[in-house]
């Protein structure tokens, strides 16, 4: 690569690592300065204090009971669903593959009202008394990672070559005992990934754990949160933070491990297996798929709308009426439909950002530079732009609070900007562009490039000409992630957001914890509203979804 194409490519680079360094470094690595000083100088008597606590203990130790239990639900019920979904072929598969994604881009504040609106007194599950416990939080949390375990799983094995399996069954093995020796020592690499992915996403949940668990099943999410916003304590904050970075860290460091050896297994058995129909012999892991569907996905959400339908003089669309008011006794400043025209802005801000920096990022790693050093530096950039995909969004916005308050010796205050809520809800979503950019990008053949190359034409001109349009539709998926993950966001929003421009889902938030029958009929109405609306982009991004496109996360 000439000195002139280094250039370029350090420049195209220098955009996104600038964003993360002030948007994500910066607060981040404040926080954990935060945490291990005082004054200037080192000071670790906080970790002391912290953990000298039994509530401290309590948290940590509920953090992964949650996080362990969500994720061996999700993996063990998402496998059934990977090979239903993307293993075999039925009609209205893209139907189903969409709504399976939804719950994974619902805001967690939806995803806390749905089951709240399932297993409360009066719901279709409330004889069963699970309202406000740990098993509600777990199906809560398995509602919202199964999409990860399917997507990720199935668009390995749609990859994976199945003439070792067919060996199996025609040298006498049933089918179950082939695909225990066989095809599940192959996926392990894609199992773990996903393990990895959703531990992480279920240790730091907030909205779900706020809204069903309260106070009695706090995680070390939802403890940063009310250390900062009730005790005003943030030196435990800060260290909270801490732990639950050098947690983010590990698994991050194992999830990377087994995309590395699922990348070589692809490399290694690159064929796109024919998918056959769904046929009888495959009843098993259809009826748990279809189960799964009914019982654990279309149930909290039908639940949640006739929830929303129903006031105290019967059924009636009086609940979505006065999403024109501002509550019972004024609670609000504005209208909940003021409140969505907000959070719709700021989603177009946030995914412009995203997008932008994101296919930047993705142009970058999916090179192929021949150097041991260049390779080395591509994957060093793609994993430092994966670690906002598990820091969670509760640390980003409390990282901004205390960061960007004269950022960097400058005499501004970021914090009053009205652009820092879309940038912090751009941080969260950039990971998952790059995530749908990237399969696409990396099966582009090199050689394409290489040949456009050798007739003269520029890197910008190859780009126009090869990557835009395999790209193209990848594009649309990873706009439709951002704009849904934006939409949605509640943890960095619950920080920064402006008490007069408030986003539907702290409206949310503010309505089901306020008393009366109005209130929380008008939440399950917003929540309605806001699930529609993420359903109806998620649904339109998943039929632009490119064949080539692993759906990987």
């Amino acid at each position: 690569m000439t000195a002139r194409r280094w250039v370029g490519w350090g420049l195209v680079a220098a955009v996104p690592l600038a964003f993360l360094g002030l948007f994500f470094v910066l607060p981040t690595g404040t926080l954990i300065a935060r945490g291990f000083s005082t004054g200037g100088s080192l000071d670790l008597s906080g970790f002391g204090e912290v953990f000298s606590r039994p509530r401290t203990w309590r948290i940590v130790g509920l953090t992964f009971l949650q996080a362990t239990l969500g994720t061996v639900f999700a993996v063990g019920l998402g496998i059934p669903g990977a090979y239903v979904l993307y293993r075999r072929r039925f009609r209205g598969q893209w139907l189903a593959r969409a709504l399976v994604t939804v719950p994974f881009v619902l805001p967690t504040v939806v995803v806390g009202v749905a089951f709240r609106s399932l297993l409360a007194e009066g719901g279709p599950l409330g004889a069963l008394h699970l309202d406000g416990t740990l098993a509600a939080i777990v199906a809560a949390l398995v509602f919202f990672n199964y999409s990860v375990v399917v997507r990720t799983v199935g668009g390995f094995w749609a990859h994976l070559d199945p003439r070792a399996e067919q060996a199996a069954r025609v040298l006498g093995a049933p089918p179950w005992r082939a695909f225990l020796s066989v095809t599940l020592p192959a996926l392990v690499p894609a199992i773990t990934a996903a393990a990895s992915i959703v531990f992480l996403f279920c240790a730091t949940a907030f909205g779900i754990v706020l809204i069903l668990g309260g106070i009695r099943f706090g995680t070390i999410e939802t403890e940063i949160w009310i250390q900062t916003t009730q005790f005003l304590n943030l030196r435990a904050a800060s260290v909270l933070s801490v732990v639950q970075l050098v947690v983010v860290g590990a698994v991050l460091g194992v999830s990377g491990a087994a995309r590395r050896r699922r990348e070589r297994a692809l490399h290694l058995t690159a064929v796109d297996a024919a998918r056959e129909r769904l046929g009888r012999a495959d009843w098993a892991p259809a009826v748990v798929t279809g189960l799964v569907g009914a019982v654990l996905i279309a149930l909290p959400m039908l639940s949640l709308v006739l929830r929303s339908l129903q006031t105290s003089h019967g059924w009636s669309l009086q609940n979505y009426a006065n999403l024109a008011t501002t509550g019972g006794r004024g609670v609000l400043t504005g209208t909940v439909w003021a409140a969505l025209g907000n959070s719709v802005r700021t989603a177009f801000v946030a995914t412009a950002i995203a997008v932008v920096v994101g296919a930047l990022v993705a142009l970058v790693v999916s090179r192929r530079p021949h150097s041991r050093s260049g390779r080395r530096a591509i994957e060093t950039l793609d994993a430092v732009f994966m670690l906002p995909l598990g820091v969670s969004a509760v640390t980003v916005g409390f990282g901004f609070l205390i960061a960007l308050h004269r950022p960097l010796g400058l005499d501004i205050d970021l914090r009053t900007w009205w652009g820092l809520v879309p940038v912090a809800q751009a941080v969260v979503a950039v990971p998952l562009v790059v995530r749908s950019l990237l399969p696409v990008l990396r099966a582009i053949d090199p050689r394409l490039r290489q040949a456009a190359a050798m007739l003269g034409a520029s890197p910008w001109r190859v780009f126009q000409a090869v990557d835009l349009p395999m790209v193209r539709r990848a594009l649309g998926l990873a706009i439709g992630f951002a704009f849904a993950v934006s939409l949605g966001e509640f943890g960095a929003t619950s920080f920064l957001v402006r008490p007069d421009r408030p986003t539907l889902p702290i409206v949310i938030y503010r309505l089901i914890g306020r008393p009366g029958a109005e209130n929380l009929g008008m939440a399950l109405a917003a929540s309605v509203v806001l699930a529609a609306l993420t359903a109806a982009v998620m649904m339109l991004a998943e039929r632009w979804r490119p064949a080539s496109a692993m759906g990987e996360l």
